[in-house]
């Protein structure tokens, strides 16, 4: 295997890690500004995932963030360049969200704000980052000077945008549901179970509807795409068989409790569904990350920076996931809040 496809493969981890972690994060922090005066534990159990993880999600986003400067220089600073003002606005959202969860849990006066903040950024951020995708599919990029520019006057009017934004919201709100509703199931609530698994039912065919519809408005610049994507058609076959599998175990009799359902199962399925989808895209935008100049050839970084990288890499997650996973665990069995209520 080429040093490219390593490090592209490493680099599709991350950004999948961290997607699914991020949806989580920022849909948890919706869910605990939507439910704060709820009667039941739904605003305290989302803002208790948020006080001990969001600081793991920013980590992947580091990892994230290194591993595209240090494997692929050249497409990060072509990305950051015509990209230049949605990241910086998500920068600044972060920024702020992160300032507001440091202060939120030592000030108690600062809650309430907190939620708000947290609530609202938990939909922009998501939002301002999967702009991305149309971005690299080449339509809305054009040479001026020898130098990148982004068509903002096309890109904003285009409805791809808005279908791709879309489909990331309802994915996120969808994902941080049904965690949400495990979550809930593990603490021992079962009225909170069943609000975040309501909302899981709701979300989960309109995040499917949205992801055909962010095909269906494909700019037509990007047929290459297109093409590719209908190659791995059984790679999305796979995806949508998950999808059905977690969905409907939210309906499975479960003999241990009142409420329908194996929210456990239905994390597990759409998470591997994600992860299929996810690869599906990933193969079929090869071997382009900007279209049509940028490719993971013509951007990437040389072969000592490669293994000096991929050891850091090597050392950095041989030391971190054993805490993590521990981290993990002793969260997801903590139920000291509940006695606080």
């Amino acid at each position: 295997m080429h040093e490219e496809s390593i490090a592209i493969i490493i680099l599709w981890a991350l950004i999948f890690v961290y997607s699914i972690l991020g949806s989580i994060d920022f849909g948890a922090g919706f869910w605990g500004m939507v439910y704060a005066k709820h009667p039941t534990l739904a605003a305290k159990l989302a803002n208790r995932y948020l006080s001990p993880t969001w600081e793991v999600t920013n980590t992947f986003l580091v990892f994230v963030v290194v591993a595209f400067l240090g494997f692929f220089p050249k497409a990060a600073f072509t990305l950051a360049t015509v990209m230049f003002v949605p990241v910086m606005l998500i920068l600044v959202l972060v920024a702020i969200r992160s300032t507001f969860m440091v202060f939120a849990y030592s000030l108690p006066k600062y809650q309430h704000l907190l939620r708000i903040i947290s609530g609202i950024t938990g939909l922009l951020i998501p939002a301002l980052l999967i702009t991305v995708l149309p971005v690299t599919e080449g339509a809305y990029i054009t040479m001026s000077e020898g130098k990148e520019v982004l068509l903002y006057g096309k890109l904003l009017s285009s409805p791809v945008i808005y279908c791709y934004m879309l489909f990331g919201l309802t994915s996120e709100l969808f994902l941080s549901s049904l965690f949400l509703a495990d979550f809930a199931r593990e603490q021992g609530s079962e009225d909170t179970y069943r609000i975040y698994r309501r909302n899981a039912i709701i979300l989960g065919p309109a995040t499917l509807v949205t992801a055909i519809i962010a095909l269906v408005v494909m700019d037509p610049e990007t047929h290459w795409l297109m093409q590719g994507l209908i190659k791995q058609f059984p790679w999305f076959t796979v995806s949508i068989v998950l999808f059905v599998i977690g969905y409907s175990s939210l309906w499975w009799t479960n003999k241990k409790y009142s409420t329908l359902g194996f929210p456990r199962i239905a994390v597990l399925a759409v998470v591997a569904q994600y992860a299929f989808a996810s690869y599906a895209y990933g193969v079929a935008h090869l071997p382009y990350i900007i279209y049509p100049d940028v490719t993971v050839f013509t951007s990437f970084t040389t072969v000592e920076t490669f293994y000096a990288l991929l050891i850091l890499y090597a050392i950095g997650i041989a030391i971190l996931l054993p805490g993590f996973i521990f981290f993990w665990n002793l969260f997801l069995k903590d139920r000291t809040f509940l006695k606080e209520k």
